[in-house]
C-alpha cells in the first residue's frame, strides 16, 4: 500500500521532534507576498503529532474546496494556532520581506507559548527572534505537516479577507484574482487606478499616466 503524502509530512515532524529531544514545533507559513493588493497573512500551527489530520498537504497542492474542509479540521485538531497580518501600508513602509517577518511574528505570538522551535517555510530567519528557536526549511510546506497546515490556514484566511474586500471594492474583482497581478487586475489598475487596499509600491508601473 502506498504511503500518502500526509503520512510522510507527519513522519518528518515526528522525526524532527525526536531528534531535538521531544520538543514541540510550530509550523509557520505565509500567503500573499506576490499580490498587488491586500495584506500578507501568516499562520503558525502547533499540531498534535499523535492525531494526524487526513489530507494535510502544501496548500498549493490542495483544491480550494479541500482547503475549506481542512481549515476547521486544523483549527479544532491543532494544539494551538494563530494568524498574523501585515497591512498594505506596512508593506509599503517596510517592504514585503520585512512585512512578512512582521506577520510571522504576530502569528507566533497569537499561537501562544507552547512551542520550542518555529519551523519556517523558506530559507531565512525571522529578525528580532532568537535563531536557536527557528528552523527555516526550504519548500517546507511540502516537507513538514506543521508548515503545510500553516500554509492552509494562511491561504484560506487571506482568500476570505480578499473576498470580503470584493464587496467593498467590486470594480477590481478581488473575488476572482484575490489581488494577484493577473492581466485583468493590471488592466483595472491602468484604467481606474487603485483603491485603499492596494500596495502603492507594487502598483506604480501599472498606474495610469498623469
Amino acid at each position: 500500500m502506498a504511503v500518502c503524502n500526509t503520512d510522510v509530512l507527519y513522519a518528518f515532524d515526528r522525526q524532527f521532534c525526536n531528534e531535538y529531544n521531544g520538543i514541540r514545533i510550530a509550523g509557520v507559513d505565509e500567503a500573499g507576498r506576490g499580490p498587488l493588493a491586500g495584506p500578507v497573512v501568516a499562520a503558525a500551527v502547533i499540531l498534535d503529532l499523535t492525531a494526524p489530520i487526513p489530507g494535510i498537504n502544501d496548500s498549493k497542492k490542495v483544491s480550494a474546496c479541500a482547503r475549506e474542509r481542512l481549515y476547521p479540521a486544523i483549527c479544532s485538531g491543532a494544539i494551538a494556532w494563530g494568524v498574523g497580518m501585515a497591512s498594505p501600508e506596512e508593506i509599503d513602509t517596510y517592504n514585503i520581506l520585512q512585512a512578512t517577518f512582521l506577520a510571522m511574528q504576530r502569528a507566533l505570538s497569537a499561537a501562544g507559548t507552547g512551542w520550542n522551535i518555529a519551523c519556517i517555510d523558506g530559507n531565512q530567519f525571522i529578525p528580532q527572534m532568537e535563531k536557536h528557536r527557528q528552523k527555516p526549511i526550504v519548500k517546507g510546506d511540502g516537507i513538514s505537516a506543521s508548515i503545510a497546515a500553516a500554509s492552509i490556514i494562511a491561504k484560506v484566511t487571506r482568500d476570505r479577507i480578499m473576498e470580503a474586500y470584493h464587496a467593498e471594492y467590486p470594480q477590481w474583482n478581488f473575488l476572482q484574482h484575490k489581488g494577484y497581478p493577473t492581466a485583468q487586475h493590471r488592466s483595472c489598475i491602468s484604467t481606474i487606478g487603485i483603491c485603499p487596499i492596494h500596495r502603492k509600491t507594487f502598483c506604480k508601473k501599472f498606474m495610469p499616466a498623469v
